[in-house]
């Protein structure tokens, strides 16, 4: 088709997220517990009664549909701002619009997509005039708006936590955009459902899968039939076999997706839930998350919840990481699952943890006392001629390796006690041993800095 300087500029592409994004509430697919009957959030909507929000939720699961459809009810002038490409000029202008509009009597709301990534200075900028009902301040963020927003902004704004969409919500969004474009398009439900479990409750990334496949359906039906391209299509199951070849599940490296799913696996594997461990790490490698990482963190399982009730694991634990880096996957990944599992099933124990911590905060808050003289090395003639090494007590020639009631803190530290062994696994041992030496050195009638105020 011919074109010239006069004849009018194709649209521009958009998305079928962006063609086919609800307009009403009746269109609007999840978030229930905010939208349903009688929800506050609902009907402060429908009385056009709006207050400054944060909408916090993971990826497409329609925090920018929900803003647009909250200005649209209310009638209100709508500025939206992304906060990776605005800038605090863009903030000024965005609130001169607003004056304006306020001069009219309209309200406005200024929509700020991924908030978080605002810097303090920049959420400053808007604050006065949230404050004063110039804007009513919609932000959305996929992170958790108390580690990213001012504390200031998060006092004048109510945090609304959208949830991902379920499988039957994805479902429906897909059958509705189905149904919006007109198409007579034959995709089965089997189907559909495939798409909508691969998107992951992220009804964006539904509609981006539905369009590719769209897309590769249309261009076979063109192969085959060219005079029938355009009566219909059919996406079938090897349509849908690539759409979804090589499609990895939503994973935000970093963000609260992200350590929500290593919380979970850290708090199966101290729960002794081997299953549900195993669960999580798939959910992660099919994310798309480094092994190594997850290797890193294994150990520090080991160290952290198991410790000295099962050392095995430890070791269990460091050769799946270096299997790992050697043998990359699938074989490293297995070798991990091995680790966690084991890991999940061994006695638990955090007393070493524990006492670490406890060391750590009494460095912290004590002085720096010195060496005891008797504690102290003495590779030289002029530091004996000092004292130091004098009277030190060598284990190995005290009877059974233990020098009854000698001290190895600081004087003005003795008796303390950081490890608590538990009485499961090795450490029950350990425990046994640990009192019968306390008992030892409680007996004995050699005691290193014994106060006298404490003798009998």
């Amino acid at each position: 088709m011919s074109s010239d300087l006069f004849s009018d500029p194709e649209p521009a592409y958009q998305p079928l997220a962006a063609r086919v994004r609800p307009q009403t509430l009746a269109d609007y697919y999840g978030q229930q517990h905010l939208l349903g009957a009688g929800k506050p959030l609902r009907e402060a909507v429908e009385r056009g009664q709006l207050h400054s929000m944060v909408l916090w939720g993971p990826p497409g699961v329609g925090k920018t549909t929900l803003a647009r459809m909250l200005a649209a009810t209310a009638e209100a002038h709508f500025i939206a701002l992304s906060a990776v490409l605005s800038g605090v000029k863009e903030i000024r202008e965005a609130v001169a619009q607003a004056q304006d509009q306020r001069s009219r009597g309209r309200a406005t709301i200024l929509f700020v997509d991924e908030v978080h990534r605002f810097n303090k200075s920049q959420q400053d900028a808007f604050l006065p005039y949230v404050e004063d009902g110039t804007l009513i301040f919609v932000g959305a963020t996929t992170e958790n708006p108390s580690f990213e927003l001012n504390n200031a902004l998060l006092s004048r704004s109510r945090v609304y936590k959208l949830r991902n969409l379920d499988t039957d919500e994805l479902c429906q969004v897909l059958d509705g955009a189905l149904a919006t474009l007109g198409t007579a398009t034959t995709v089965s439900p089997d189907n559909l459902r495939k798409l909508a479990l691969s998107a992951d409750g992220d009804a964006r990334r539904a509609l981006n899968l539905l369009e590719l496949a769209l897309d590769l359906s249309a261009e076979g039906d063109l192969r085959e039939s060219p005079a029938a391209a355009n009566d219909s299509q059919v996406i079938d199951e090897a349509i849908i076999e690539e759409v979804l070849q090589g499609s990895l599940r939503r994973f935000d490296k970093g963000g609260d997706l992200f350590y929500d799913q290593i919380s979970a696996l850290h708090k199966a594997v101290r729960g002794s839930s081997p299953d549900a461990a195993l669960y999580w790490f798939a959910r992660m490698l099919d994310g798309g998350c480094d092994p190594l990482y997850l290797a890193r963190r294994v150990v520090r399982m080991a160290s952290e919840d198991i410790g000295n009730a099962d050392p095995r694991g430890l070791s269990i634990a460091l050769d799946a990481w270096q299997v790992q880096e050697r043998l990359g996957s699938p074989e490293g990944e297995l070798a991990l699952a091995q680790a966690i599992s084991y890991l999940a099933s061994a006695a638990k124990s955090n007393a070493v943890y524990s006492a670490w911590k406890a060391a750590v905060a009494d460095v912290e808050s004590q002085p720096g006392y010195e060496v005891p003289m008797h504690l102290r090395n003495a590779p030289t003639e002029l530091m004996k001629s000092f004292g130091h090494g004098e009277e030190y007590r060598y284990a190995h020639d005290e009877p059974g390796g233990f020098a009854a009631g000698e001290n190895y803190f600081p004087p003005e530290l003795r008796d303390r006690v950081y490890y608590h062994p538990t009485d499961r696994g090795l450490e029950q041992r350990i425990a046994d041993k640990l009192a019968s030496l306390r008992e030892q050195d409680k007996n004995s009638t050699i005691r290193r800095y014994e106060n006298p105020a404490d003798s009998d």
